[in-house]
C-alpha cells in the first residue's frame, strides 16, 4: 500500500509489537526501514504466516532492510508502567537502536507516544496494509517467540514452548500448580479471581 506520507523521499520505519496479551515474558517490538519499495510475498501479518514462514521472513527482513532493531520491555516494568506505556517504550527503544534515522513512523494501532520530533502515523492493522510494519511485526514476533522458547528450557511446566505466554489453559492451569515465576506479569490477571489470591 501506498505511504500515508506525501514526501516520497521520506525514510519509513515500521514499528511493531509483539506479546502485549501474554501473562509472561517480555513486550518486544521491532522498527525496520526497507528499500524503497521493497517487498516480498512473506511480508505481511505475521499471525497470517507459519511458525516456518515466520522465521524465513525474519531471514529476508534481517538480510533486505535498510536497518532493523528489535528491543523489549521486562515483566516488572510493564507491572510498574502498564502494558500500552510499556508498548510505546519498547518501540522507542527499538527506534534508538536504529543505524539509520528514519524521518516518518508507521505504527501498527490506533495511539503511540511521539517519538522525538519525527511524524508518525497510527495505523489500525497496519500490519496486514503496510510492508514496513508487517517487517516489524515479523521481527518482534519471532525474537520474542525465540527467547520464550529459551526461558522454556528453564520453566518447563508452563507449556511455554507452544503458548508463548499467553492466557491458554494449560499455562494457567501450570500458574495454579507451580505458582508464579520472576517471569509473569503479577499485574495481569492470571487465573480467575476466585484462585488468584492464593497467589501472592
Amino acid at each position: 500500500m501506498l505511504s500515508p506520507f506525501l514526501d516520497e523521499t521520506a525514510i519509513e520505519a515500521g514499528c511493531d509489537e509483539a506479546g502485549r496479551g501474554c501473562l509472561a515474558g517480555p513486550v518486544f517490538a521491532a522498527a525496520v526501514i526497507l528499500p524503497p519499495h521493497f517487498n516480498h510475498p512473506l511480508l505481511k501479518d505475521s499471525k497470517q504466516l507459519s511458525e516456518s514462514q515466520r522465521n524465513e521472513a525474519r531471514l529476508i527482513v534481517e538480510s533486505e532492510a535498510l536497518a532493523w532493531a528489535v528491543a523489549q520491555v521486562p515483566p516488572a516494568e510493564i507491572d510498574r508502567i502498564n502494558i500500552l506505556q510499556a508498548s510505546f517504550a519498547a518501540m522507542h527503544r527499538a527506534l534508538d537502536q536504529l543505524s539509520l534515522r528514519p524521518t516518518a513512523l508507521l505504527i501498527d494501532g490506533n495511539r503511540f507516544v511521539p517519538y522525538h520530533d519525527i511524524p508518525h502515523t497510527c495505523i489500525i492493522k497496519g500490519d496486514g496494509r503496510f510492508t514496513t510494519i508487517a517487517a516489524a511485526s515479523i521481527l518482534a514476533k519471532t525474537h520474542r517467540d525465540a527467547y520464550m522458547m529459551d526461558l522454556h528450557l528453564q520453566y518447563p511446566h508452563y507449556g511455554w514452548q507452544e503458548n508463548k505466554g499467553y492466557p491458554t489453559a494449560v499455562h494457567r492451569a501450570a500458574i495454579a500448580k507451580y505458582g508464579l515465576t520472576a517471569h509473569h506479569r503479577r499485574s495481569f490477571r492470571l487465573l480467575p479471581e476466585v484462585v488468584q489470591g492464593k497467589l501472592f
